[in-house]
């Protein structure tokens, strides 16, 4: 995927550039390449990204430890804020962040690469924990009311301090 020069996608129809797209990114190990859309479209002060993609990697069951095919799938969008940075002698040394201040931004002069934002989609796509399907479900047992469990004798005088139900 090339890189896309913002003002040119401002000059496009509709101020939107889309394509399909079907090849394997650097730094995603993956079976598949991925595969899917990208639609771009310039807002004046924003770029509105969309995508749709899928592909297939190998993961690491975080249960068992074994190895499983995972069907990756993303529909994600995100507005990227087009703004100039400040140098950096123009910031406060100290400043309070307002929670709509922590947006990414691109220069409105500068370019958008789809490759890498789809990289960082994708990444944070991966399932945490990996659980591969066939992997036995745990177990929970309630040790507590184990009878040949060891308790500290401390315990017990403060259990039979609880006050009874009224």
């Amino acid at each position: 995927m090339e890189k896309l020069y913002i003002p040119q996608i401002a000059k496009s129809v509709d101020a939107t550039e889309t394509f399909d797209f079907k090849e394997f990114i650097e730094g995603l190990e993956t079976l598949t390449p991925v595969q899917g859309v990208i639609s771009v479209r310039h807002v004046g002060t924003f770029l509105s990204v969309t995508a749709k993609a899928s592909t297939i990697m190998t993961l690491t069951c975080d249960r068992t430890l074994v190895q499983f095919n995972y069907r990756l799938v993303i529909d994600k969008s995100e507005k990227i804020l087009l703004s100039d940075a400040l140098p950096e002698g123009d910031y406060p040394k100290e400043r309070e962040i307002e929670t709509g201040d922590l947006v990414e931004s691109l220069s409105p002069s500068g370019y958008f690469d789809p490759a890498i934002w789809l990289y960082e989609q994708m990444i944070l796509a991966i399932p945490y924990p990996k659980i591969a399907p066939d992997a036995p479900a745990l177990e929970l047992s309630d040790k507590t009311t184990s009878p040949d469990l060891n308790v500290d004798k401390r315990w017990a005088v403060l259990n039979s301090l609880q006050l009874s139900d009224q």
